[in-house]
């Protein structure tokens, strides 16, 4: 019955491994586990639910609706586990962790993230920065910052997979942009990922361009596409309530795929570091973000 279903953590945390990469190998690697036990944690899992979860041929590996659900559901479960853990033996990890996400990042669920991260570990001293993502990265090579949250190419092999999103062309609804004429584009300063995958994407598609607003943070991005100002490039999944995603429109070209990734110094302290990426890896996906190749550890 469905009252004496009970789904062991460990499977859970094996699926969400394969659910999120689409790969048991990549699964098995990330885990430390070999791929037969991968498939075996997977099957028994498909066993306790009743349901399959996971479609699997020759090259590549998908979810089913069931393994969709499933998905969602061991977040969940194995983040209250975190929870849990982290209450109890949170208070006794001090010292300092420093910070770093790209601005655009910080307007979502991070801050109360952040806050919570705060309440279980009141004697981290947590310092944040926000600044774009090739900044941030610069300043962990340089041992400025113990872990950032960045974005970055879909298959770039840096740091681990947060979530994967579509980027999309964004601005007024009420936006006309004549095909004979440069289309308006509002981007951050370079470097900055969403500034060449639309750079390149006109390129390659030979669309005329101009540069309409030029900054470094997302709020000056949002207000300049508020104004009417040009188009921007967003993450589809934080195109925000009063602007529209107008790809497929004006025969603007399609973009890249963005991967959210966390990335870590390996000389910063590993357990602070582990704890706020647990934190991290529990977000909701989006209603646009999907599951994609994992960017391996670190």
């Amino acid at each position: 019955m469905a009252g004496e279903l009970n789904f062991d953590p460990v499977l859970l945390r094996t699926f969400l491994a394969v659910a999120t990469g689409l790969s048991f190998t990549r699964a098995a690697t990330q885990l430390g586990l070999s791929q037969p036990t991968v498939s075996q944690h997977v099957r028994r899992l498909e066993d306790a639910a009743g349901r399959q979860l996971v479609r699997r041929d020759t090259r590549t590996v998908s979810l089913t609706d069931n393994g969709a659900a499933m998905a969602g559901f061991a977040r969940t479960i194995l983040a209250a586990n975190d929870e849990a853990v982290s209450y109890f033996t949170g208070s006794a990890m001090s010292g300092r962790l420093r910070f770093g996400a790209a601005d655009e990042l910080a307007l979502s669920e991070l801050p109360s993230i952040l806050r919570d991260f705060r309440q279980l570990y009141p004697r981290i001293n947590l310092e944040l920065t926000v600044t774009q993502s090739g900044v941030l990265l610069r300043r962990l090579a340089s041992n400025h910052l113990d872990l950032v949250f960045i974005n970055q190419e879909a298959d770039a092999d840096r740091g681990q997979l947060v979530r994967r999103d579509r980027l999309v062309w964004v601005g007024l609804e009420r936006t006309v942009i004549d095909p004979d004429h440069p289309v308006p584009v509002i981007t951050y300063h370079a470097p900055s990922f969403s500034r060449s995958a639309a750079l390149e994407a006109l390129e390659a598609a030979h669309r005329t361009w101009r540069i309409t607003c030029n900054t470094r943070e997302i709020n000056g991005v949002l207000a300049a596409a508020r104004a009417g100002l040009g188009i921007c490039v967003l993450a589809q999944s934080r195109v925000p309530g009063d602007l529209r995603n107008l790809s497929g429109r004006f025969d603007l070209p399609d973009l890249a795929d963005v991967a959210m990734a966390l990335v870590a110094n390996p000389r910063a302290a590993r357990e602070p570091v582990e704890a706020l990426s647990r934190a991290i890896l529990n977000l909701p996906l989006g209603p646009h973000a999907t599951f994609g190749d994992p960017a391996r550890r670190s």
